[in-house]
């Protein structure tokens, strides 16, 4: 079984499922992400938010497939670019962390530790970026559709409470904890993905 991963791009954005293309739940504030979804324009402003992102940040996301097939995604910026950040009650994001806003697994690849792997790349791309941490609002009460990531999931690989929530914890991995990847893991991931290769400077489209 071949996995490996890609950054998202606007080329590749068609392989997230149909509903996380629509959904503009971190990438709009409240109000206007209800009249982007009521207007019937969410797509194109999910595909407008990752343009300006790729040309002014750069990568913000990872695809993972498996025998060339999607199998799942992760999507994260500074919170600077995701205004729905500031709307919970744990927030704001600290000013040294990335903020991991979502991601998704289909169901018949779950349980293979391939949630684990795109959060270690995530890692990667941001140790080599110079940030310090990961951050994210975790879902204390879990749905399989919800936006937002499940605790309990963000605790196992490696996450830390910052600030309890009954509902929506914020949680923290520390970059400088994942250094013995650097040479471990970097080896098991290569192994496992194929090598993933640095990110191509973004270019206006």
């Amino acid at each position: 079984m071949g996995r490996r991963l890609a950054p998202i791009t606007l080329d590749n954005l068609g392989a997230l499922p149909a509903r996380c293309r629509s959904c503009v739940f971190w990438e709009l504030d409240p109000v206007r992400g209800e009249a982007a979804v009521r207007e019937g324009r969410a797509e194109a402003e999910k595909e407008a938010w990752i343009s300006a992102v790729l040309l002014e940040w750069g990568s913000c996301g990872r695809i993972a497939y498996v025998d060339d097939v999607p199998a799942g995604f992760a999507l994260y910026a500074p919170a600077a670019y995701v205004p729905r950040s500031l709307a919970f009650p744990t927030s704001p994001v600290a000013p040294d962390a990335v903020q991991l806003m979502t991601g998704w697994l289909l169901p018949e690849y779950r349980g293979q530790g391939l949630g684990r792997v795109l959060v270690q790349t995530v890692a990667k791309d941001l140790l080599r970026r110079d940030f310090k941490a990961i951050e994210a609002f975790g879902d204390a009460k879990w749905r399989d559709a919800a936006c937002l990531l499940p605790a309990d999931h963000l605790l196992a690989v490696g996450f830390k409470t910052v600030r309890p929530h009954r509902r929506h914890p914020r949680l923290r991995l520390e970059l400088r904890s994942t250094l013995s990847w650097k040479e471990d893991m970097e080896q098991a991931l290569d192994r496992l993905l194929g090598a993933v290769k640095q990110d191509p400077v973004p270019r206006p489209l």
